[in-house]
């Protein structure tokens, strides 16, 4: 045990910083669009990309023959195995300082901001932060940073007993609304993403190798989904959000989602079938 929190340490260097152009073309805005049951041709270039939406320009492009077991590639880098087969997003906060037109070109500057190591009653477990920063080529300052967190874990198949608390019954609520995921919509979501993890497109991968009951929603559709709530029915417009994902959401089973406003901000919470706490998100607005 000490040998490895050793390696981990002596490997806790972050990586060179990514840079690429993406366009936010319009070809894959209409197909987030389909995937959502939303109108394609409702968007048009020059209009702007749906805050939430970003996730198509983050996607890493890492090599298959570099891909780590579980095929995840990272997101916008590519990630580090350090020894630890098993990978969970931890959380997410965004940052909104402008608006990304659908057609532009933006450059995407993408770095592990640090590998903390840290032992817990289950082993070793390194938490990796990521920062993305997206800039249209026409500005000097960023239109969006968005930090996420992982969690690198030791191998288990007891996964599936992780849980959230349970506050459903307690919370008064502003709007409620229930989707079901399937293997259809955690497909186009990878797919778009370029996220190849497996325990989001390879069942027998999910159940057997990392003890889950059935395919993981991905984190970043889980807040996705949550964003589009707050955009489409809430009519909010988020000038920051900070999601912690505490306990996974499975395809198939429905997912209560759950708003309601206080103050000035507004928080948004995903259950499972169970009513256990998945996501828990913190918006902020413009709104006076």
């Amino acid at each position: 045990m000490n040998t490895k929190r050793q390696e981990l340490s002596s490997t806790s260097q972050p990586p060179e910083d990514t840079i690429r152009t993406e366009i936010c073309s319009i070809a894959t805005v209409r197909r987030v669009a389909a995937m959502l049951n939303l109108n394609p041709d409702e968007f048009v270039e020059g209009t702007p990309l749906p805050r939430g939406w970003q996730f198509i320009l983050m996607a890493a492009d890492t090599k298959r023959s570099l891909l780590r077991a579980d095929g995840f590639p990272g997101l916008g880098v590519t990630m580090p195995d350090l020894g630890l087969p098993r990978i969970m997003l931890g959380s997410r906060s965004v940052s909104y300082k402008m608006d990304i037109p659908i057609g532009a070109s933006v450059i995407r500057k993408s770095s592990i901001q640090s590998l903390t190591p840290k032992t817990t009653k289950t082993g070793p477990m390194v938490v990796v932060t990521i920062q993305h920063e997206l800039r249209l080529t026409s500005e000097i300052s960023p239109a969006l940073v968005e930090i996420q967190t992982y969690l690198l874990l030791p191998a288990t198949k007891g996964a599936s007993t992780v849980s959230g608390s349970s506050f459903a019954s307690n919370m008064t609520a502003h709007r409620t609304k229930t989707v079901v995921p399937d293997e259809t919509l955690l497909f186009q979501y990878s797919a778009l993403g370029f996220n190849s993890h497996k325990i989001h497109i390879d069942r027998a991968h999910a159940r057997n190798v990392e003890g889950f009951p059935d395919l993981v929603v991905n984190g970043g559709l889980a807040t996705l989904l949550l964003t589009e709530y707050l955009r489409q029915e809430v009519g909010v417009v988020p000038s920051s959000i900070n999601a912690r994902h505490v306990a996974p959401l499975f395809c198939g089973s429905p997912i209560t989602m759950v708003a309601k406003k206080n103050d000035l901000k507004w928080q948004l919470q995903a259950f499972d079938n169970r009513s256990t706490l998945a996501v828990d998100m913190e918006v902020e607005t413009n709104e006076l």
